[in-house]
């Protein structure tokens, strides 16, 4: 595969060893991650988000239980979800479209951990603003730590 931003780059091109040619390929799946001739990583981030989805959603009763302090849904979300959505990371380069698709996912599985919120003055529950969230979400958003990643 031939990896470039021209997409005539490399056509041309046969590879040849010991008498036996390999074809060119658009895509290849290389480590459980989509590498593409063009330097796009949407797909990638696609194929990510969804597998964080499922993850998510096969973890989502434990994040929703009352039976389950804070501390241990937010470590179920460190260990077991965050990994998930960001493997391979440190190729990826971000767009403020995709930084905004993960700081979405985020809030949404941080929204479940928290709940909602009482208010003193009303009684009300409200949902928490990602403000509140951040707060008392004590570790890095998930773009400051696939920057982080991308810095080692």
């Amino acid at each position: 595969m031939v990896r470039s931003r021209d997409q005539n780059a490399g056509r041309n091109h046969r590879i040849k060893i010991d008498n036996i040619s390999f074809q060119r390929v658009e895509k290849l799946r290389y480590l459980g991650t989509t590498l593409r001739n063009q330097n796009s990583m949407q797909e990638e981030m696609k194929n990510r988000l969804k597998s964080g989805n499922a993850c998510y959603h096969s973890v989502q009763n434990f994040l929703s239980s009352s039976f389950l302090s804070r501390n241990v849904k937010v470590k179920i979300h460190r260990t077991i979800i965050l990994p998930v959505v960001v493997y391979g990371c440190e190729t990826w380069s971000l767009t403020l479209r995709e930084e905004r698709r993960l700081r979405l996912f985020e809030n949404r599985v941080l929204r479940r951990i928290f709940g909602p919120k009482r208010d003193e003055v009303t009684g009300e529950w409200r949902k928490l603003q990602n403000v509140e969230h951040n707060d008392m979400y004590s570790s890095s958003n998930i773009v400051r730590v696939i920057k982080s990643r991308r810095m080692k």
